[in-house]
């Protein structure tokens, strides 16, 4: 682990994670929205996996249910389509973010360095997340009760390392600042 978090490092100088910054800003802006509406009417009130912080098998099966065979097929479509780019869009962001501030705001060899890895495992969450739940929607109605299960845990899981992975950028942020600060002083 630690060599993919140092090759991370020496991949994210600065520039690297402005055009990070300026892709995510970009698809936040262009993307995102036309693609949540899209799934927002699709969804309807029952809402979707991805969106959800928990839900069990049976919501899951409730919502391939309403969704109607056209709406799992466009499910299950947008997983493997919008929702491959979305993921590679905000690690690419927060992985090189985190590795630039921390780079900055930790010494070389802190346990802290390793931060930039909760973006990747996120990502790997995210998409074991549209495997299984699309699994779910082109086997529905047949059940398959491991799968439905898991789902959930890595949506969960996804979300936990999503929201502290913002949290650790605010850490880089801070800590990049404070060195910066003491740097500066030393000078003067």
């Amino acid at each position: 682990m630690k060599k993919i978090s140092n090759w991370l490092q020496r991949s994210s100088p600065g520039w690297v994670a402005l055009l990070a910054l300026v892709i995510f800003l970009l698809f936040t802006a262009l993307v995102l929205p036309a693609q949540s509406s899209k799934a927002a009417g699709q969804a309807g009130e029952t809402g979707t996996p991805d969106l959800s912080l928990w839900y069990t098998p049976g919501d899951l099966n409730r919502m391939a249910e309403s969704y109607g065979e056209a709406g799992r097929q466009e499910y299950v479509r947008s997983r493997f389509t919008f929702d491959l780019t979305w993921p590679l869009v905000y690690t690419f962001f927060l992985v090189t973010a985190i590795s630039w501030l921390f780079g900055r705001g930790f010494p070389p060899g802190s346990p802290w360095q390793l931060a930039n890895l909760a973006p990747l495992a996120a990502m790997l969450l995210d998409f074991f997340e549209n495997i299984s739940t699309s699994l779910v929607m082109l086997a529905y109605p047949q059940p398959i009760p491991l799968i439905a299960w898991l789902a959930p845990i890595f949506t969960l899981l996804k979300w936990i390392l999503v929201a502290s992975s913002f949290v650790l950028l605010l850490i880089g942020v801070g800590a990049a600042t404070l060195a910066g600060i003491r740097k500066r002083r030393k000078i003067l």
